[in-house]
């Protein structure tokens, strides 16, 4: 069954985040991506074949969006590139994303070394 994940990267961040899916390209194509709306324009150029449902920027309500589809059971793992040396304007929707994924316990990589872990341990071969 394939899987709907949701990839979201700070700004210093969505290049690693692009990088990572291009190398998991293939694994990651049988499933539904949901980003939100400047990192899926980045994965895009790196990833062009992969189909990606865009939200709203992170800024602009995104993380809303799919912190409302984790709650709704439609996003089942959450990749995010968060960027740690610099302060985020909309802190308090990031904290709230967060939050959402650990009250739904849905799997969630927050690097490319734990995002690799998730696929090391068979959760794109799901689909």
């Amino acid at each position: 069954m394939p899987l709907t994940l949701a990839l979201v990267a700070h700004d210093r961040m969505k290049p690693a985040l692009a990088e990572w899916v291009a190398r998991h390209a293939a694994q990651l194509a049988p499933h539904a991506l949901v980003c939100t709306a400047t990192t899926g324009g980045v994965i895009r150029r790196h990833a062009p074949d992969l189909p990606i449902r865009l939200v709203k920027s992170g800024p602009l309500g995104g993380d809303q969006q799919i912190g409302g589809m984790i709650a709704e059971g439609e996003i089942h793992a959450l990749i995010f590139f968060p960027d740690p040396l610099a302060p985020q304007a909309h802190d308090v929707d990031v904290k709230a994303l967060l939050r959402i994924a650990l009250v739904y316990d849905i799997p969630a990589a927050f690097s490319p070394a734990t995002a690799d872990l998730l696929v090391a341990g068979g959760l794109l071969a799901r689909g």
